[in-house]
């Protein structure tokens, strides 16, 4: 699958297919290891991708998923990403046994910490999910990465109006097709933020139209009883987070310095059995899974899904097989 040149500097060992394919291979130099993400040319379109590489070529953070290089065969593009192979948030969340709000505003910290970093360099993420929040291995204390920038922009006059993002956790702003500024990554904060705590999303309808009227209208609630032992603080928190007004809704300078995140108003008490519970009713039903699992770009009709840029990352059985040589 890599171009000539470049078998004699890695050596691949498994893959995935999908849209994309993506393998781990070992650099024969140093022996390292990385995730190499492989595009056909015929499955793409070309801006998007030249547009996730400017990005990922300008940005490097210990909570971001790193590009190491890139090349280009006559068929494919080819991304030599950084290895990430502790597995998605809500696996963790489900494998952990013990689960607390301060768990939660960890995750919460380390998320902001690399999107703030992203908004002091101009860059606006655009599709953050928990899908692309991702552990670094799968130590107990791994941190956190922030992947997939295939929709992220970088900012020239402060604001943006191409609609996009992926259901569920767009911002109202960008719904009713009004300019909108890096805020939209703070309420997409916020709605995981929200799911963490529960177990469900603030906002779900079946309907994509009803869906969308709600989150414009910014209709949700701290339903009872799951959310009756969780802390005032982290209500509060969210609230801020999940404002409307995105001119009032906070920043992540403001969002860091809030107690739920850096003081001790995060609870400790165990919720791990009300939120697993939600998370596999809701997250691993299709309807749900589906609609949260593909990106998407939000137009005027209300929805169209655009091409699936694989995510790179390593869950449970993901590697399908050993690879003991390289494909044409």
């Amino acid at each position: 699958i890599l171009p000539v040149k470049k078998q004699t500097q890695y050596k691949c060992f498994q893959m995935r297919g999908s849209f994309s394919e993506v393998f781990m291979v070992r650099e024969k130099k140093t022996g390292k290891m990385y995730a190499l993400k492989c595009l056909k040319k015929k499955h793409l379109a070309h801006s998007n991708l030249e547009n996730e590489i400017n990005v990922l070529r300008r940005i490097k953070h210990d909570n971001v998923v790193g590009l190491e290089d890139f090349y280009e065969s006559r068929t494919h593009y080819y991304l030599v990403m950084q290895l990430v192979s502790g597995g998605e948030l809500f696996d963790r969340i489900l494998d952990k046994g013990v689960y607390t709000e301060k768990d939660a505003s960890k995750v919460i910290k380390q998320v902001l910490q690399a999107v703030s970093y992203l908004h002091e360099n101009s860059i606006v993420h655009r599709d953050l999910k928990p899908e692309n929040l991702l552990y670094y291995n799968t130590d107990e204390n791994a941190k956190i990465m922030v992947s997939d920038f295939g929709l992220s922009k970088t900012l020239e006059h402060g604001v943006m109006s191409t609609a996009c993002g992926t259901p569920g956790y767009v911002a109202p702003e960008v719904l009713a097709q009004k300019p909108y500024s890096k805020a939209v990554d703070c309420w997409s904060i916020g709605v995981i933020t929200y799911i963490l705590l529960c177990g469900y999303p603030p906002f779900f309808e079946e309907n994509e139209k009803r869906l969308f009227s709600k989150i414009m209208r910014a209709e949700y609630a701290f339903h009872s009883p799951f959310w009756d032992d969780i802390s005032e603080s982290a209500k509060e928190f969210i609230k801020n987070m999940m404002e409307k007004n995105p001119t009032k809704r906070f920043t992540t300078e403001q969002a860091l310095r809030h107690p739920w995140i850096v003081g001790d108003t995060a609870r400790d008490q165990d919720i791990y059995q009300s939120v697993c519970e939600q998370l596999e009713r809701n997250f691993a039903t299709s309807k749900w899974k589906v609609m949260a699992n593909q990106g998407s770009r939000v137009r005027p009709n209300w929805l169209q899904m655009r091409p699936n840029f694989s995510v790179v990352r390593q869950q449970k059985n993901i590697w399908l097989h050993l690879c003991d040589q390289m494909f044409g």
